[in-house]
């Protein structure tokens, strides 16, 4: 017989900066493949985060929004680089506000993790390291680059802030562009913005210190990598300290993932795995936790409802992010508080990053219209 679990912390709410989140389970950014070609919202992407909302999930990080032309990392992703955009991107916040989930957008740069055919030109990063996923040798950003590229992420957070979202998060992991900078593998750099780990960070640093001026009130946390799974690339010691720059900055919360193209190791890790190895980049995010005083986020294939809940009972983080099993089913949220279920029945097949549009390789689960 189901039992209510709406007692479980869990279900208790928690502050991000000056905003309080309804519960601690957030849908971590997900590219939906859903935007126009031009990188206009669609009536479909508004869909799919109503649906996320009415099956209560608390905080609702939207795909990675690029935040300048030459940033865009993949087919049909949403567009945040002009002021065109915001009267789409305000359905959005609208489409999720009839219930009690926040929602935040990702501003993302894809830095050498993208192909010419996407920004018609050559991709720009740190350094000219060569990324063999792409098969290409990037640029290397020049200091009016880096000065253009900051202003990139201060404008899509004033957009944002336009459009009506209730925060933003930087995407500083999976080896774009930001990720890119605070790696060694592939920031080689002897200038201001290379070389030790604090003038590696320091272009993160600058823009959390710009926005944070412009809206201090505005909720602003980053999506971290803590390991890049490379030889020379960073590791979770690094990944510490980078946390606790960003948080003087005035980062208001981390959530901790892992991997890169290149490693062949992203933060999807597909098949099943065992209660115990669920939580596969919590490990770390204890680690940050331990040494920052902002919310931390855990990921990584977390799938039952019990181990979620001692993740968080035990301190090990502050909130729980899933990805692919709300690609499954939406209303999983709502489904766990009611007592239907213990834990999910997404399998990590990774069918389900569809070019036509997120859904369930398994139950084809569609997004349902406005």
């Amino acid at each position: 017989m189901p039992v209510d679990r709406s007692g479980s912390i869990l279900f208790t709410p928690v502050k991000i900066g000056t905003l309080t989140i309804p519960n601690r389970f957030v849908r971590s950014a997900t590219h939906e493949f859903l935007a126009g070609e031009d990188g206009t919202v669609t009536p479909r992407l508004a869909a799919l985060y109503r649906n996320l909302a009415e099956g209560e999930i608390g905080l609702l990080i939207s795909g990675h929004f690029n935040v300048l032309a030459e940033g865009k990392a993949s087919p049909r992703q949403t567009g945040i680089f002009d002021d065109r955009f915001v009267p789409g991107l305000k359905t959005l916040p609208q489409a999720v506000h009839d219930f009690p989930t926040r929602i935040f957008a990702q501003l993302a740069h894809a830095g050498r993790q993208t192909k010419i055919s996407l920004i018609a030109g050559t991709p720009v990063a740190p350094s000219a390291v060569f990324e063999p996923t792409v098969k290409l040798t990037p640029r290397e950003a020049t200091a009016g680059d880096v000065g253009r590229i900051m202003d990139g992420f201060v404008q899509a957070a004033r957009r944002a802030f336009e459009a009506g979202f209730d925060g933003i998060q930087l995407h500083v992991a999976h080896g774009y562009l930001l990720s890119s900078f605070l790696s060694p593998h592939t920031n080689r750099r002897n200038d201001d913005w290379g070389g030790t780990t604090a003038k590696r960070a320091r272009i993160v640093i600058e823009i959390i210190r710009a926005i944070k001026s412009a809206y201090p009130r505005f909720p602003l946390i980053a999506k971290l990598n803590s390991d890049d799974f490379l030889p020379a690339g960073l590791h979770p010691e690094e990944s510490v300290e980078i946390a606790g720059l960003l948080e003087a900055a005035g980062l208001d919360g981390v959530e901790v993932s892992g991997g890169t193209a290149e490693a062949g190791r992203g933060s999807m890790w597909k098949g099943l795995r065992a209660e115990e190895d669920e939580g596969y980049f919590v490990p770390a995010a204890a680690l940050i936790k331990a040494a920052v005083k902002i919310p931390v986020f855990g990921l990584g294939g977390n799938r039952t409802f019990a181990v979620m809940e001692r993740f968080v009972r035990d301190g090990k983080v502050d909130l729980i992010s899933l990805s692919r099993p709300l690609i499954r089913e939406p209303h999983l949220i709502r489904r766990f508080r009611l007592g239907e279920i213990s834990r999910s029945s997404c399998v990590s097949c990774n069918k389900c990053f569809n070019p036509r549009g997120i859904s369930c390789g398994d139950l084809k689960v569609q997004a349902r219209p406005v």
